[in-house]
C-alpha cells in the first residue's frame, strides 16, 4: 500500500511564509477589491470595506498554511499567488485607469 506523504511538522518555515507572503497578498487583495468593485478605488464609503477586507484574507491564509506539505511548498505557492495577484493588480491599474 502507498501511503500519502505525511506533512513535516517545519512550523517556523510555514508561519514566515503565512506571514510575509501573506501579509502581501491580504494588501493586493485590498487593492483588488478597490479597483474591481463600481466606482473604483477613489469611490467614497468604499475606503472602510477596503480596509477590512485585510484580516479575513490574512486570518485564512495564516490558518490554511499549515496544510501545506512543507514550508518549501508554501513559499512556492505563496509566492506564485503573490505574483498573480500583484500582475493582476498593474493590470487593473493600466487597463481600468
Amino acid at each position: 500500500m502507498n501511503k500519502p506523504a505525511a506533512i513535516q511538522p517545519d512550523w517556523l518555515s510555514k508561519s514566515l511564509a503565512g506571514f510575509v507572503l501573506g501579509l502581501a497578498l491580504c494588501l493586493l487583495a485590498s487593492g483588488l477589491f478597490a479597483w474591481l468593485t463600481p466606482g473604483g478605488p477613489g469611490a467614497p464609503n468604499k475606503f472602510q470595506a477596503t480596509m477590512w477586507i485585510t484580516a479575513p484574507v490574512w486570518a485564512g491564509v495564516m490558518s490554511s498554511v499549515y496544510f501545506f506539505r512543507s514550508g518549501a511548498q508554501a513559499w512556492r505557492w505563496l509566492g506564485g499567488a503573490t505574483v498573480l495577484a500583484a500582475a493582476a493588480l498593474l493590470a487593473c491599474r493600466q487597463f481600468l485607469c
